[in-house]
């Protein structure tokens, strides 16, 4: 059996599929995987992590904007609609050359021209959206899939009504390495001093390219943090350069309790996660999923603006449940962190009980219902 993945642009479109892709391997070792996506995007870098072939393909993006449809007549927006027809024909030639029996999509711009490509050759497709509002490439490529899998039942409202018969909740995949971390390495990896570990653990994490606003507002925090904390900060490439200078101007204690790191790499995720006490986060689908999948508190700074202010919704619903605690972005600096954090750290029964609660959030068989279906599809006798 052979499957083509695609969707990327960012971790959560991308985290998904690959825990998808883990299940399958598992159920048939002989299935055939090739992954398409943008070389830009970080999808080429996880799915080669993950050993897949992987084939590239041009991709243009649609920037919205507040002031109506001439809004969208920027530069950029025209740039990338040139890139358009030159993705769909290197799509068209990777399906035609892999000949998949099935196309799994999990959304992003970089997705809709395999999709396309796919429905053109007559090859069933399935999509999964990972958040409460359905993307726009989603909804594009959901009018050409047999299939729409859902993370939420919410979402189901976001579909027209001509393809909701279509559709189905799973809830959203999770990476198996988020599980496999462990305290006493994640000390060692992270370079924290060993004398600190009665401190508890703040794992900061802006998504894979990082957030400007959350970095400003941690590192004006910091002083008073590292009294009481360590904190493990994937800060993204951008600011990575001026953190880590002002990393050096502080105390040797501060020092070794604030750990940066520009991105938080696949075989380390599971030790960041194990070391955590609190979140200190943006609430992207993924990074939501995982902390309900680990029964982990957290603050949440939503990103704002993005399409129909998926990142709150996001955040809402465990916020809703007790587990989590949001912060608007408008509102992040260090004074209103500290004041969300601080109790949160002289309390732990509280975290404790935020974490239970993110718990019962969770949906453990969510790759394994996504596999099922994708092998339902694929063959179809």
């Amino acid at each position: 059996m052979r499957v083509l993945v695609t969707g990327g642009g960012t971790g959560g479109h991308v985290s998904p599929a690959l825990a998808v892709i883990q299940v399958l391997r598992k159920r048939d070792q002989t299935i055939v995987i090739r992954y398409v996506g943008s070389e830009a995007g970080i999808e080429a870098k996880l799915a080669r992590e993950a050993g897949l072939e992987f084939v590239a393909v041009a991709s243009g993006k649609l920037r919205r904007s507040s002031k109506g449809p001439l809004g969208l007549l920027t530069a950029a927006n025209l740039r990338d609609a040139l890139k358009v027809p030159q993705g769909f024909f290197q799509a068209l030639k990777a399906v035609k050359e892999f000949k998949p029996d099935v196309v799994f999509a999990t959304g992003g711009y970089v997705s809709v021209p395999a999709v396309l490509a796919a429905a053109m050759l007559r090859i069933p497709i399935i999509t999964h959206e990972q958040t409460v509002t359905v993307g726009l490439a989603n909804k594009i490529n959901g009018r050409y899939a047999k299939r729409i899998a859902l993370s939420f039942e919410g979402a189901l409202d976001e579909l027209p009504p001509g393809l909701r018969k279509k559709a189905f909740v799973t809830g959203n995949p999770v990476r198996e390495a988020i599980f496999a971390g462990r305290t006493e390495s994640a000390v060692s990896r992270f370079g924290f001093d060993p004398t600190d570990e009665c401190l508890p653990c703040i794992y900061v994490t802006g998504g894979a390219q990082g957030s400007q606003i959350l970095n400003n507002a941690v590192k004006e925090a910091l002083p008073e943090l590292l009294k009481q904390a360590r904190v493990l900060h994937q800060c993204g490439e951008k600011d990575a350069e001026s953190l880590l200078a002002y990393h050096t101007t502080l105390t040797p204690q501060q020092q070794r309790r604030w750990t940066v790191r520009p991105f938080i790499q696949t075989d380390e995720i599971g030790d960041a996660y194990a070391l955590a006490n609190l979140l200190v986060c943006r609430s992207g689908a993924g990074t939501v999923t995982e902390v309900c999948a680990l029964g982990k508190p957290a603050v949440f700074v939503p990103l704002v603006p993005t399409s129909g202010d998926e990142q709150t919704r996001n955040a809402q619903r465990l916020v809703a449940g007790g587990a989590a605690v949001i912060v608007k972005q408008s509102e992040c600096s260090g004074t209103t962190l500290l004041a969300t954090i601080l109790p949160l750290l002289d309390d732990r029964s509280q975290r404790a009980g935020m974490g239970g609660k993110a718990k019962k959030l969770a949906t453990p068989r969510a790759a394994e219902e996504l596999a099922d279906a994708i092998l339902g599809l694929g063959n179809p006798s």
